[in-house]
């Protein structure tokens, strides 16, 4: 076992921790483990000293590369300092109790419930990921099946659920009318998330290798949907239309390039909401409201089951056993309901008809 430099130790010094280091193998202890668990020892209690701000740093940035969007280590990064640093960021990770956690969340509980629980899951995972790393140990304070649960109100009792507001159905031929006279490509890309349900950062963020406008269809990445997984959208003949006007304009990668195509970026996911202020008898409802427009509009005059509107939305099946047994998207019964959702959208004084769904296919009845 080394005792260090002749140049940085004395003699003397050397005989005396050499002696001491016999004395503990007299006493049948192992010098070098004896100092190898000191230095664990020592290492653990100056990893316990991790702040929570460092911790969740750390965290961030290794979790990054499991999120499909970029913004979401931004919207950790700003939660966390918003509602956590200001209480507890500079305390070591391993001193912070449910209590400190409880305080935290407390005042925002009911007034912005759905942030606070948001606040709450990132906390959880932050400390679950500086315990793996040996920052602290025992149960997770921010875990709400804990006492943490006792303390606060059910977060979906209190929740105030806060819809887009959507343009009547009713309306939308007209609105689709006066999208079309401002002309430009926005009011075009407006026009194409309308005709297919989809959300605003799939149509601005479109690009060209994902349509295939001989089969008709738009294939959406997993990295790019709400729900990671990829969806298929039946392109309907206005649809096409809208791509063949764009197709050799502009960019070769984004359908709706920025006001910049030299440095490469896509329209602003702003555009529609500055579109509908253009239009002050819309602007009370909302860009994403359109989807729950088109859901109203085929619940209510369609015979398509809801399964199949469920698919066009790309929403997440809740009932697991259902997502189990989906094992198709229903892209031509989708393509039907699309081309109906169209002729719908292109037919002025629109009045309410029911479409029912017979053997031979679609048909329209008053």
């Amino acid at each position: 076992m080394g005792l260090g430099p002749v140049s940085a130790r004395r003699l003397a010094d050397a005989r005396q921790i050499a002696t001491g280091f016999r004395s503990k193998l007299l006493d049948g202890i192992d010098p070098i483990d004896d100092r190898d668990a000191e230095r664990v020892k020592n290492r653990i209690e100056r990893a316990k000293l991790v702040t929570f701000d460092q911790a969740a740093a750390a965290c961030i940035e290794a979790k990054a590369p499991e999120w499909s969007n970029a913004k979401h280590s931004m919207q950790w990064t700003n939660t966390l300092a918003t509602y956590v640093s200001p209480v507890v960021g500079s305390l070591p990770i391993n001193s912070i109790t449910t209590e400190a956690i409880y305080q935290l969340l407390q005042p925002i509980w009911l007034k912005k419930t759905e942030t606070a629980t948001r606040v709450r899951q990132r906390i959880e995972v932050v400390w679950d990921w500086a315990k793996a790393r040996g920052y602290c140990d025992g149960e997770n304070p921010a875990r709400l099946k804990g006492a943490l649960g006792e303390l606060l109100p059910k977060a979906q009792k209190v929740k105030r659920v806060v819809h887009h507001p959507a343009l009547p159905y009713q309306q939308t031929s007209q609105f689709v009318a006066d999208l079309r006279n401002l002309g430009g490509a926005g009011p075009l890309a407006f026009e194409l998330l309308i005709l297919t349900a989809t959300r605003t950062n799939e149509v601005t963020a479109a690009q060209w290798d994902e349509f295939d406008i001989d089969a008709k269809v738009w294939t959406i990445p997993g990295e790019r949907m709400k729900a990671g997984k990829e969806h298929r959208v039946p392109l309907s003949p206005k649809a096409i239309q809208i791509l063949e006007a764009l197709r050799g304009a502009g960019s070769i990668k984004y359908l709706f390039p920025g006001h910049s195509i030299a440095k490469g970026g896509h329209l602003s996911n702003g555009v529609f909401l500055a579109i509908m202020k253009k239009l002050p008898q819309y602007c009370k409802y909302t860009p994403h409201g359109f989807r729950s427009t088109f859901r109203d509009w085929a619940s209510e005059t369609t015979g398509f089951a809801n399964e199949t509107i469920e698919l066009a939305l790309a929403h997440v099946i809740a009932n697991k056993t259902e997502a189990a047994y989906r094992r198709q998207d229903q892209l031509e019964k989708r393509r039907k309901l699309m081309e109906l959702w169209e002729t719908y959208l292109s037919t002025p004084n629109q009045t309410a008809t029911v479409t029912a769904l017979a053997k031979g296919g679609a048909k329209r009845r008053a």
